[in-house]
């Protein structure tokens, strides 16, 4: 009977030790960091403070993100432009294209360009959050570029979609932005 009990007692104390090991949140935060950082030096990203003053007609190298001030760890890109004379504000309504991968690595391309996956673009007013896939990190590069437009950017899963932020997980997505007239 001892022999029982002592077993019993030594699995669950080997299950309690085998908890203890588990991700807690603040863990899983600490890689999703430490990844984002080993992203950036991998593709030899050069990270400014500050939007890059560009002559009009140019774009920015292709290596510059910015830093949004505001949101740790969240950058942003502009590729391109569709008409850099017309602004993009709070309360606009635009059609987003996207894609979205992975930093790790190997990259994993987990959504192909939404043309691909679905025949709309998602419809977003610029400066909400609600929906599916709209997100802290889509509003939050679109206010900074001011751009219709294809923009990167580096996504922590706090600002991401719902799913990035459940499964903590650091996301890249290209955009194109485009102004609905």
């Amino acid at each position: 009977m001892r022999k029982g009990l002592y077993a019993v007692l030594a699995v669950a104390l080997a299950a309690l030790m085998t908890g203890c090991k588990e991700n807690t949140y603040s863990k899983l935060r600490d890689k999703e960091k430490k990844l984002i950082e080993s992203y950036i030096g991998r593709q030899g990203i050069n990270v400014l403070s500050a939007m890059p003053d560009v002559p009009h007609g140019e774009f920015w190298n292709a290596k510059d993100f910015v830093a949004l001030e505001e949101y740790d760890q969240l950058y942003v890109h502009l590729v391109s432009a569709v008409d850099t004379t017309r602004r993009l504000a709070a309360g606009d309504r635009v059609n987003v294209r996207f894609r979205k991968y992975t930093l790790d690595v190997y990259a994993d391309t987990v959504s192909y360009w939404t043309t691909d996956d679905a025949g709309d673009p998602i419809r977003l007013t610029v400066g909400s959050t609600s929906g599916t896939y709209n997100c802290t990190g889509w509003q939050a590069a679109i206010l900074a570029i001011k751009q219709e437009g294809e923009c990167k950017i580096i996504c922590p899963s706090v600002y991401g979609t719902s799913d990035d932020n459940s499964s903590v997980t650091p996301c890249c997505y290209d955009l194109k932005v485009k102004k609905v007239r």
